[in-house]
């Protein structure tokens, strides 16, 4: 699959974690993760979602593919609705395909495309879905995020591509299992580091 971004191409194959495999392709979704950079330095732009997947977590922009959209596409237009944000496909750059698993709420499970943007126009405003939030690339805050966030995010955000599964347990928000190489060597659930 195209990502809708030039010269891009995302890699493939997930390591079998547990007995959830698909009988049909995952569900698409996109994440993007809005850097900026002032005199403190560089912030990124996460948003407290207000309903639905991932209530109170603090997360990225994004969201569904819509059908016939490129993930690029769909970030562009997930931007716009959720932060009044305005970014060109351009200038988004994609840095993971994650897929998650939920064996205990198998309509959960999905694939997410990653990107990271240093250039976009506007200011973030409250929307139906968030409540952006700037914080400090150096200080985020992942123990209010999804689980899986802690071994993947900084190496994203960094700008290196990440490709891996996360198998979530039975509580829904803890990482039972994962082919990514942090995995093995994080703290529990709920530790911040």
């Amino acid at each position: 699959m195209s990502l809708g971004v030039p010269n891009v191409s995302p890699t493939s194959g997930s390591v079998p974690l547990s007995p959830v495999t698909p009988d049909a392709p995952l569900p698409e979704v996109c994440v993007c993760y809005l850097i900026a950079t002032d005199s403190s330095g560089d912030r990124v732009l996460l948003g407290r979602k207000k309903f639905g997947l991932g209530e109170g977590n603090l997360v990225g922009p994004g969201g569904k593919l819509e059908p016939g959209e490129t993930p690029a596409e769909a970030m562009v237009r997930e931007i716009a609705e959720e932060t009044s944000v305005r970014v060109n496909g351009e200038d988004l750059l994609p840095v993971g395909e994650l897929s998650y698993f939920f064996a205990h709420k198998p309509a959960w499970s999905q694939k997410s495309w990653v990107f990271v943007c240093r250039v976009f126009d506007g200011e973030p405003r409250e929307s139906a879905e968030l409540s952006p939030e700037w914080f400090a690339l150096d200080a985020i805050p992942t123990e209010r995020m999804w689980h899986d966030a802690r071994f993947w995010l900084a190496d994203a955000l960094a700008g290196r591509f990440v490709t891996a599964r996360f198998d979530f347990g039975p509580d829904l928000r803890t990482v039972v299992a994962s082919d990514h190489p942090a995995f093995d060597i994080a703290p529990p659930c709920g530790t911040a580091f």
